[in-house]
């Protein structure tokens, strides 16, 4: 674990909405195995049950909106499921080309809290049984734990069941 690092832009928004949260550093390390693999390392780095740690996904619909997605780092997007959630007839996600431009944010640093504009998020089902999760602080390397509800409520987030299984 790395020692006490400067606050992102996530965390300027949780304390300036008066959203409690707890950050944890690890060592990154983003590189080209899959977005399962990272998340688990990112769980593990920072000893915690993957089922709390939440990875960001975002997705185009077939309309032509963004969406946002939060699955458990051990699971994977279901994207029938995804476009169903938000009334889409289907969703892709963003090509990684895009996803700077689209969220301001980069691959294995992408937060649902921050981004460029608010588009819609949904959080897997799971996330409304939690007390907390952990979600991206906006970088590579920093997380931060936050009350699941809490979190929702700022985000007027949705749940929905949106992981294959």
């Amino acid at each position: 674990m790395k020692q006490k690092e400067e606050k992102t832009n996530v965390m300027r928004i949780l304390d300036r909405e008066k959203v409690p949260y707890t950050a944890h550093f690890y060592e990154g390390a983003g590189g080209p195995e899959g977005d399962r693999e990272y998340g688990l390392h990112v769980a593990q780095a920072m000893g915690q049950d993957a089922a709390r740690v939440f990875k960001t996904l975002a997705a185009r619909g077939a309309s032509g909106g963004v969406y946002v997605y939060e699955v458990p780092v051990a699971e994977s997007l279901d994207l029938k499921k995804a476009a169903r959630a938000v009334g889409e007839k289907s969703v892709e996600l963003l090509p990684l080309a895009q996803l700077n431009a689209v969220t301001g944010y980069v691959r294995g640093g992408c937060s649902p809290v921050g981004m460029k504009k608010q588009y819609p998020v949904v959080f897997d089902a799971s996330a409304a049984e939690l007390d907390r999760v952990y979600i991206s602080a906006g970088r590579i390397g920093a997380q931060v734990e936050v009350s699941a509800p809490e979190l929702l409520a700022l985000l007027r987030a949705q749940t929905a069941d949106i992981t294959a299984r």
